[in-house]
């Protein structure tokens, strides 16, 4: 398998034998992606399957390939090398997407350019600070599926107020949040960490004691992430 790419332990303290020893907590996962990202697509379901399964903690981090529109031009040469380059991609996607969402024609139809990841990513981290990672996870999928899909222009902010109305927010106070410097220094947090890190493409799972995971078959990523329980 493949993914997208940015082109630019010691055991735990055992407890003194006269306290009583409570469930330890869940292992945590940081599941770095990109909205405009069709291998995080695929993705995203089989991870979601598995840490339900097995009781984990999954954190939502933002990893935006390209932020802006002169990134994408810089990085493909123009806005319709851009899109035809990117659909090229999908089509790798769509071969391993285990329910066949994507609809490529339908997006190779559209007129508007194809979007950055920034504004998706900002949404996301409104959702984050308004309610959390399982709230920034619903409304990730709920992008991805507008995006790749439904072929809506996820760059567009109310297209995005839309989608967020959808999933159960208000959408002024969502607004106010999406365009907060807050959520803007989230983006950039989870930039730097994944930097920190050595991450060069999405998308990307960080377990504990695991080498880091891609896009992987639901049953390899179950094997993978069981050991994690024991």
């Amino acid at each position: 398998m493949t993914q997208c790419h940015d082109f630019s332990c010691a055991s735990p303290a055992q407890p003194a034998a006269h306290l009583a020893s409570g469930p330890l907590p869940p292992p945590i996962l940081d599941f770095f992606h990109d909205v405009v990202c069709g291998w995080c697509y695929v993705m995203s379901p089989r991870l979601r399957q598995v840490a339900g399964e097995l009781g984990l903690r999954v954190r939502q981090r933002s990893f935006v390939l390209q932020a802006s529109r002169a990134e994408m031009v810089a990085r493909f040469g123009s806005m319709e090398q851009a899109k035809q380059t990117i659909l090229g991609h999908w089509e790798a996607c769509a071969q391993h997407d285990d329910t066949q969402r994507i609809d490529i024609e339908g997006m190779r139809r559209e007129s508007f350019e194809y979007p950055s990841g920034l504004a998706g990513a900002l949404a996301c981290q409104a959702a984050q600070l308004l309610e959390g990672d399982e709230a920034h996870w619903n409304l990730f999928d709920a992008i991805q599926h507008a995006h790749m899909s439904a072929h809506r222009n996820i760059g567009d902010a109310e297209v995005l107020l839309d989608i967020a109305t959808h999933t159960g927010f208000e959408r002024n106070a969502f607004a106010r949040c999406m365009e907060s410097a807050e959520a803007l220094n989230l983006v950039r947090q989870d930039l730097a960490l994944a930097q920190h890190l050595g991450l060069r493409s999405i998308p990307s799972v960080i377990a504990p004691g695991l080498p880091t995971l891609q896009t992987l078959p639901l049953d390899l990523l179950r094997e993978r992430l069981r050991s994690l329980v024991g």
